[in-house]
Order: structure tokens, then sequence, then C-alpha cells
């Protein structure tokens, strides 16, 4: 199985700064050690035409040259760099390249991704340029997919997602999400499930299983793009919710059984993870990739695991 990287490319954060830059090199390492079969590749990096096909010129060409205004910066929650950008635009490439390979090989993974909190004209919550939504348009672009679902099983709503691709009938946005926790403005996905705080395992399979069912009802994907956040997770600083390891594995493994029910491709990206223990959301992220390789083991056996 592929899996894309963009971990060398380290934004220079201020000390104490919440946001845990250490856990992607974390999870490669991880991955390497403890997943057979795995094969890395390094992130391409998408260039101003991909990214134009879910932002503005303007935004774009802003984010790139430093000229963003100081309001519009601490929005993204990071302090301009050149490395900030290189990875956002390279973040935004695998997820690019894990669609792409995921029609070959029935899934892929990107190591980062997930930045769904970025919208068209602007970033936030840590997000740049919204990667989902520009794979989703590229692949469409490039004739290899014409419907694709974006299931968002991040703790926080997919916002800018769901703007980006609002009355676009041939993406379907799926948001599994704390209905109290940030973005306290939610937008509106094609498909949104508020959670309670303290929400557990059970509450959530439940609530997954029935979203998952009206996407399908509803919508005939070509590529699913699944954000596996971990920050449902119990130990999340800013989770809220109370999904144990086994409870997060019951998540992904329902997923993965709807894709290959289906026989769709499926690309995956890691989103979100705040833990009080940076190593138990690298322990999430690493299980969520672990099922994604018993996944495309099973798709190319062509036998269920």
């Amino acid at each position: 199985m592929l899996a894309f990287y963009a971990d060398h490319f380290v934004l220079p954060l201020p000390p104490g700064h919440r946001f845990p830059m250490r856990k992607y090199s974390m999870l490669r390492d991880a991955v390497a050690a403890g997943v057979p079969g795995i094969a890395f590749r390094e992130a391409p990096r998408a260039d101003d035409d991909a990214l134009a096909l879910a932002h503005d010129a303007a935004y774009i060409a802003d984010v790139s040259a430093g000229q963003l205004d100081p309001a519009r910066q601490r929005e993204i929650g990071f302090p301009w760099s050149v490395e900030m950008v290189e990875r956002s635009r390279r973040s935004s490439g695998a997820t690019i390249e894990a669609c792409r390979t995921a029609f070959a090989d029935g899934i892929s993974v990107n190591l980062a991704g997930g930045t769904h909190h970025a919208y068209a004209d602007k970033g936030g919550g840590f997000c740049v340029f919204n990667d989902a939504a520009i794979a989703a348009r590229m692949l469409q672009r490039d004739g290899l997919a014409r419907r694709v679902a974006v299931i968002d099983l991040d703790v926080h709503q997919g916002n800018g997602t769901a703007s980006i691709l609002r009355d676009d009938p041939t993406v379907f946005t799926l948001s599994l999400h704390g209905e109290k926790n940030y973005p306290f403005r939610k937008e509106a996905s094609d498909l949104d499930v508020g959670l309670p705080d303290g929400c557990d395992d059970d509450t959530y399979a439940e609530a997954l299983r029935g979203a998952l069912d009206t996407l399908f009802s509803r919508f005939a994907p070509d590529l699913l793009i699944y954000l596996a956040g971990a920050d449902p997770h119990e130990g999340d600083r800013l989770g809220r919710l109370r999904l144990t390891m086994a409870g997060l594995a019951r998540r992904d493994t329902l997923v993965f059984d709807a894709a290959r029910a289906r026989g769709l491709p499926i690309a995956v990206a890691m989103a979100g993870g705040y833990g009080h223990r940076i190593e138990d959301t690298v322990a999430v992220h690493l299980q969520t990739v672990t099922l994604a390789a018993r996944h495309h083991a099973a798709v190319n056996a062509g036998v269920a695991s």
C-alpha cells in the first residue's frame, strides 16, 4: 500500500504552540516499524492550478507571498513561513496522489491532510488549503471520478469543505462531529450528524452506521475520501468525545467495509489529533493505517478480511 508523506517540511512554530507537528514524523516512523507492506512516497507539490480548483486566486497568491493580513493569519493559527506554504501544498498533493493511487490499488493513505477548515478565500483551524476539496475536483477534472463522497470523521465539523462544495451535486459531504465543538458556527454539509459531548463507542458506531446508510441511499460515488481524525479519542485535549481505541477501530472498519462492499476506491487522510499524550494520537493514526493496509490486502486478494 502506498503512503504519501510531507513530514520533512516542518513549520517553525513558537515554543508552546499547541499544534502537534511532531506527530507526522512519529507516525511515519511507527508505520515503517509496525505495518508490513507499506511503500512510502514523498508528497508531490500541488501547483496553483490545482489549488485554484477549490480556492480563490487572490487567496492563493496572498498565502504564497506571505501577504495575508494579521487577522487572516491568526485565523489559520500558524505564523507565516515558507515552510507553511510548502507543507500545505505538499499535503494537498498527497491527497490528490492518494486518490489517484486508490483507483489502481483500492486504497492509499496521506499521512497528513484532512485540512477541512480551509475555505475558498481563507484558512482556519490550522488549515491553509483544503486538500479533500482540491483532490475531489482534480480527480473529476482528470476524468477519473464523476461523483466523490467526502466522509469526514474528524471530531470538528468540516466547515470549509462544506462551504467550498456547497450546491455541488457531484460531491457529497458527510460530517460526523461534536455538536458543541469547534467551529461554533457550522456550515451545511450534505449530511451533518452532531454528537453530544461524552459520546461513547456504541453511540458513535450507531450514528456512523446510520450516516453511511443515508449517504449511499442518496448518492452513488465513484470515490471515497475519508478523513480519519484521531481527535474523537477519549484522550484528546480538544475532542470532548469518549471513543476508545477499540471504538475508533470499529469506526475505521465500518468505513472500509462500506467501501469494500461497494467496490469503491478510498483515499485516507489523517486529519486532526491533539492528545494529552502525543503518543496516543500517533497510536490512533497508526491503527487507522494498519486497518487500511488490511483493507488493501483484502481488496487485492479478492477476499474479505
